[in-house]
C-alpha cells in the first residue's frame, strides 16, 4: 500500500466536476479522483479548518462512530474498475476490526475528519498514479531560461 494525503479539491477543466487530488507524501505522484460537489464541499471545509453552525453528514458519521467507540485505523482506496474508484474504511471496533464499502470521497472526508491514515493498494497505484518525473522538471527549467533570455529580435534573424 501507498500512503497518500489531500493534496488540493479543484475543478477539472474537462469535465467542469470537482476533483480531489491525493499524492504521496513525497509528491512524486498524484492521483485526481472526480468527487461530487456535497463532497468537495465536505472536503475543503475540514481541510480549511471551517466549523458548520451544525453537523455535516461526515460530521455526524464521525460523532456516531465516537458515540459507539469506534475509531478509523485507516482508509483504503482498493480498486479502480471502468473508470470508478473503490475504496474501504477500516475500523477498530470493541469486537475487532471491520471494513465497510465506502467513495474514496466520503472515505477522504472521513478520514480528514478523524486523522486517519489515506493509502491506496499497490494495484491502483499501478494503473492511476501519474508520476511527476525530475527529468520533465529539468527540461522545463531549461525552457524557461531560454524563454528568459530571447528577444523578439532573435526571431528576426
Amino acid at each position: 500500500m501507498v500512503r497518500m494525503k489531500v493534496k488540493v479539491v479543484g475543478i477539472d477543466q474537462h469535465t467542469m466536476m470537482p476533483v480531489v487530488v491525493i499524492t504521496d507524501a513525497e509528491e512524486r505522484g498524484f492521483i485526481p479522483i472526480l468527487i461530487g460537489p456535497a463532497e468537495a464541499n465536505a472536503i475543503t471545509i475540514q481541510m480549511e479548518g471551517i466549523k458548520p453552525p451544525r453537523p455535516i453528514t461526515h460530521d455526524l458519521l464521525k460523532n456516531i462512530l465516537d458515540g459507539f467507540g469506534a475509531k478509523v485505523s485507516r482508509v483504503v482506496i482498493t480498486e479502480l474498475k471502468d473508470e470508478t474508484y473503490y475504496a474501504r474504511i477500516y475500523l477498530k471496533t470493541g469486537k475487532g476490526e471491520i471494513d465497510i464499502d465506502a467513495r474514496p470521497s466520503d472515505a477522504i472526508a472521513l478520514a480528514l475528519r478523524t486523522d486517519a491514515p489515506i493509502f491506496i493498494s499497490e494495484e491502483v497505484a499501478a494503473k492511476a498514479m501519474v508520476i511527476h518525473r525530475e527529468e520533465e522538471d529539468k527540461e522545463l527549467e531549461e525552457f524557461r531560461k531560454f524563454l528568459d533570455s530571447v528577444t523578439p529580435q532573435d526571431f528576426a534573424k
